[in-house]
């Protein structure tokens, strides 16, 4: 993979975050959303036809669909935005801190991992030393290039470091790790570094989640389940190079109309990515970022007795998911996801039935969304295709970046 010292990181000038205060979005629809319910002076041809085209008009403006690009009933909350960060994560804490976080090679300027002031400053968390790592420094002690972060019950935080500041990168020397944060006293409770054995050449670990005393998290560059022993600190490697741990050969993203490349031009295929619990900890779902998503009961994956081939019995296919940018799970068992295709907000029942709960021209490739427990879904829209990476080292992404939320419906 080419380093990307080329990038243009000027785009992200050093500027403060706006933070907004929570609104329902009112602003009026365009002119032309609002067509099919505006009458025009013509020449009449009958009283029929005109009753008819009246009913018609009527049915449209009650009932009719959005058009491609606008907002669907379930409207979006602008809660803050920046020039600085790209961010692709964000969580909440019990006393409603916003944290946020963006890889680095998202070109951005500011931390790898911030909370939002209420000044709308990007303040580094928990320190500048955490947030200060350099080339060749070393980095057991430092974000090198953080791309998620979990928040579990008992409200600590989990931060999923890379390791590796390049896309695709080898992760550097004491880089690729999980660090423990407790939110309450703002210190790293621990760090687990990822052992030589559990890296390869290209390992971006991805995401974690967490049951009981293991943390599952994914290898979205070489496909495959990271399954970490929170005791002692060991790693195993699970479906190495396995058919559900990877994206298919004919795997397309496509985000506005546009199939993603990567840098050698190639359509981009992103491995084990989107991964999710169940409310009782009982199943694990995982799969590649264009699908579909596939099941193992935990007790299984907890195992270290059984090998690969064994384990790989216990797998079953579960969701046709498209490509999406991000899942989240709640405590009903509902999966919310979030389609690059089209841009917008989807939820999966437990009994399969599938609702759009939004859509709009901004949730442009939506990234990990963050149940509050408040009923309130968020949504960073870090707008990851326009990164330098897929467009010949510019950036294409429109800022400033946003960070919504949205109000689920309680059905």
């Amino acid at each position: 993979m080419p380093r990307f010292s080329s990038w243009r990181r000027s785009c992200f000038r050093r500027c403060a975050v706006f933070r907004a205060r929570p609104a329902v979005d009112n602003r009026r629809p365009k002119r032309g959303n609002r067509a099919a319910c505006e009458f025009r002076r013509e020449p009449l041809v009958t009283p029929r036809i005109l009753l008819s085209s009246l009913l018609a008009l009527l049915v449209a403006c009650s009932f009719g669909a959005p058009a491609a690009g606008a907002a669907d009933t379930t409207a979006l909350e602008l809660v803050a935005q920046s020039t600085a960060m790209p961010w692709n994560a964000v969580a909440l804490d019990a006393r409603g801190r916003i944290f946020v976080s963006s890889p680095k090679w998202t070109g951005g300027t500011g931390p790898a991992l911030a909370t939002i002031e209420a000044d709308g400053r990007l303040a580094p968390y928990p320190d500048a030393a955490w947030n200060g790592w350099t080339p060749g420094a070393d980095a057991a002690r430092a974000f090198v290039s953080i791309n998620a972060i979990h928040r579990e019950a008992d409200g600590s935080l989990w931060i999923v470091d890379t390791g590796s500041p390049e896309f695709g990168g080898t992760p550097v020397p004491n880089g690729a790790k999980l660090v423990q944060v407790d939110p309450r006293e703002d210190r790293v409770l621990r760090v687990y570094p990822f052992p030589a054995s559990a890296i390869r050449a290209h390992t971006y670990v991805d995401d974690v989640r967490i049951h009981g005393r293991h943390a599952y998290l994914t290898d979205a560059g070489e496909g495959a389940i990271l399954v970490l022993d929170l005791d002692s600190g060991a790693v195993r490697r699970r479906f190495d190079g396995m058919a559900f741990a990877q994206a298919a050969p004919d795997a397309r993203i496509v985000v506005a109309g546009r199939v993603l490349r990567g840098p050698d031009g190639r359509p981009l295929r992103v491995n084990a990515d989107p991964l999710e619990l169940s409310p009782d900890g009982k199943t694990f779902y995982f799969g590649p970022l264009s699908g579909p998503m596939s099941r193992i009961e935990t007790r299984y994956l907890d195992d270290d007795h059984l090998s690969d081939a064994e384990l790989a019995r216990h797998v079953r296919r579960w969701f046709a998911l498209p490509p999406v940018g991000g899942t989240a799970m709640d405590a009903a068992g509902n999966l919310y996801y979030t389609p690059l295709a089209d841009n917008t907000l989807m939820r999966r029942a437990p009994d399969g039935r599938i609702t759009r709960l939004a859509r709009d021209a901004r949730l442009r490739w939506v990234d990990a969304p963050f149940l509050d427990g408040q009923g309130h879904l968020y949504l960073p829209v870090p707008q990851i295709d326009g990164a330098p990476v897929f467009n010949h080292g510019h950036s294409t992404m429109r800022l400033p970046i946003a960070l919504y939320r949205v109000r689920l419906p309680a059905d």
